[in-house]
């Protein structure tokens, strides 16, 4: 099997635009909710205004052409193309630095904050904050390829992401994750101690609450989120848990349909508190910057592919101690926003806790500035450790 390192482009073709642009103004819709707000789901008016926009406004070459500023690559890893952007820093010195996402989230979360990360002189830091950044896509999403065997879950990737850094050379690095992204980094910090220095995390997937005795204000608080979600909010996570194929007909079959699956999300997720239009996500992300994240579900039909790593990872996976340095940054609008003594039994070495007054799930793409300045803070101390 071909170790190769091999140069990518996005270079999406003129008949999948053409076929996305068709199916758009041939969408069957269904009626209006009936209710006046989200709580039925994404409001009709609203899909079909940014479908009507992405067929007959939304620019996709430009887009495109934004996103291939990054230089992208792919290998193949246990017979599986992996995509990646591999950005190295103008500073020789600069740390390896691995960028995991999430569903329903991309590489795209990262594209303003790659730059101010790898060129730090140019973006208000010093170069001694510099790094060489590595954000690959997750198996089955956006252009890696979609596995066609199972055992694909968080563990698989993890180590298939190790592997993907020692290719590259980097006999130590330092990993950051969100959503999933969090569960892959938890596990490389278990399971690849001989190479990663630390990590960051912004989701502590699997922490057990503690119940017992007088609860902090953080612990209520996150308590609150948690119900919140299991009442209102988790359906498509059971969905895919349990049926990805089955939900993945529809969504690769309809531009709409993904559109408003993922919509959702970045509506129930985003910090919108402050939103002029009562909890718009456009009052976070423009429309432009959703249907980037959207498109790269939708080329290459990733919905049921993506979906999978629910079913692969939900409850069938391992829970991991992790001893190496760990930080956290603690946004409040977090689905389940971190209480550090529920994190302290599985994470033995805490050496950074942040919390702060905005951002949501998508903290790189909600808050870039704040991201970045949280990622120099935290891996600062690390910088010698990871080369």
């Amino acid at each position: 099997m071909s170790t190769d390192i091999r140069p990518f482009t996005i270079n999406v073709s003129n008949e999948i635009l053409d076929d996305l642009r068709s199916r758009l103004r041939n969408t069957r819709w269904p009626e209006r909710e009936l209710v006046d707000d989200w709580s039925q789901g994404t409001p009709l008016t609203y899909v079909q205004d940014v479908c009507g926009y992405w067929a007959e406004q939304y620019n996709w070459r430009a887009r495109e052409a934004e996103l291939n500023r990054f230089d992208q690559f792919v290998t193949t890893i246990d017979h599986l193309d992996i995509h990646f952007i591999h950005q190295r820093s103008p500073h020789p010195d600069a740390t390896p630095l691995l960028l995991t996402h999430g569903w329903p989230g991309s590489i795209v979360e990262f594209h303003k904050v790659i730059e101010p990360l790898t060129d730090p002189t140019n973006h208000g830091g010093d170069a001694a904050d510099a790094f060489h950044v590595i954000a690959p896509s997750l198996p089955g999403y956006g252009f890696s390829g979609k596995p066609t065997v199972t055992g694909w879950g968080v563990d698989k990737i993890a180590t298939t992401f190790a592997e993907l850094m020692a290719r590259l050379g980097y006999h130590r690095y330092v990993a950051q994750g969100g959503d999933w992204g969090s569960g892959v980094t938890t596990a490389l910090g278990a399971l690849d101690t001989e190479h990663c220095a630390a990590i960051h995390v912004t989701l502590a997937m699997g922490a057990r609450p503690k119940l017992d005795g007088e609860l902090s204000d953080a612990a209520k608080r996150t308590l609150e989120h948690l119900q919140y979600y299991r009442d209102w909010d988790s359906g498509y996570s059971k969905q895919q848990a349990t049926r990805p194929q089955t939900v993945g007909y529809g969504l690769v079959d309809s531009p709409a349909g993904q559109a408003a699956w993922i919509l959702e999300k970045f509506w129930a997720w985003t910090d919108t508190r402050d939103s002029e239009r009562c909890g718009h996500p456009e009052d976070v992300l423009t429309r432009d910057e959703l249907l980037d994240n959207i498109m790269l579900y939708w080329i290459n039909g990733n919905a049921a592919s993506s979906g999978r790593l629910y079913w692969e990872s939900f409850g069938k996976g391992t829970r991991h101690t992790v001893d190496i340095p760990t930080g956290f940054a603690v946004f409040p609008e977090e689905i389940a926003p971190p209480v550090r003594e529920w994190v302290e039994d599985g994470y033995t070495n805490i050496v950074h806790w942040a919390e702060y007054d905005r951002g949501g799930h998508f903290a790189a793409f909600e808050v870039p500035e704040t991201y970045v300045k949280e990622i120099r803070m935290m891996f600062r101390p690390f910088h010698r450790a990871a080369r």
